[in-house]
């Protein structure tokens, strides 16, 4: 369900993002980074993929036994990852490339976990997105997002549907409804709702974290 985002309106918007974007965010969403990070430690770990990596702002919180993958849309703010990995040593990323959401180039069922932060209200198609996370992740992988949701009533309702002409220029949308997911989940195959937390600040932001099916037996045995 594609909808008013643009891929290319998008990118801009992040690469103009790119030279401040730790100091106006880096703050605001510590508590939810690293508590997705968190999640993915619980699961053990692994080959770990993070999309909209970002400025590579996460990186360093992870684990050194952990192999990370990051990709994003946005060039500068990859360029800033690099910077961030070069001068921090960390050599357990292993890619960090430019690659849109919807066309992951990386073979099904590679990741042990797939992590999103403040991501998926910034994609122009959150469903597809989320349909290519789910291909990648391994049968018994986890999701994890730490996404922003919409007001389901009541002012914050009403300020976030004023706003979200502005929100789409400045490269999200404020009015994601929690539904959304829900109905991803319905339709899709082979997925389960683990749990959604609410997150600083305000809970305006929730963990979520969705779990895919392990392979039938026999499919197992075939492996």
């Amino acid at each position: 369900m594609a909808d008013d985002l643009d891929r290319d309106k998008v990118a801009k918007a992040y690469a103009r993002w790119a030279p401040v974007y730790d100091l106006v965010f880096g703050q605001v969403f510590e508590r939810g980074r690293k508590a997705a990070i968190a999640a993915v430690e619980a699961t053990g770990g692994g080959r770990i993929l993070e999309v909209g990596v970002g400025t590579g702002i996460s990186l360093p919180d992870y684990r050194r036994t952990n192999r990370l993958f990051g990709v994003d849309i946005s060039e500068p703010m990859l360029r800033k990852a690099q910077e961030r990995v070069v001068a921090q040593r960390l050599d357990n990323v292993e890619v960090l490339s430019v690659m849109d959401a919807t066309k992951l180039a990386f073979p099904d069922g590679w990741f042990d976990v797939v992590v999103a932060q403040y991501v998926i209200t910034a994609v122009p198609d959150p469903e597809g997105t989320l349909d290519e996370f789910l291909r990648v992740v391994k049968p018994g992988g986890e999701i994890i997002l730490v996404n922003h949701i919409g007001a389901e009533t009541g002012p914050r309702k009403i300020f976030e549907a004023a706003f979200a002409p502005l929100a789409r220029k400045l490269g999200w949308r404020p009015e994601f409804p929690w539904q959304r997911l829900r109905t991803w989940v319905d339709r899709a195959a082979g997925v389960h709702f683990i749990e959604r937390r609410p997150m600083p600040p305000l809970g305006h932001f929730s963990l979520i974290r969705f779990g895919k099916a392990l392979a039938p037996p026999q499919m197992q045995a075939a492996q």
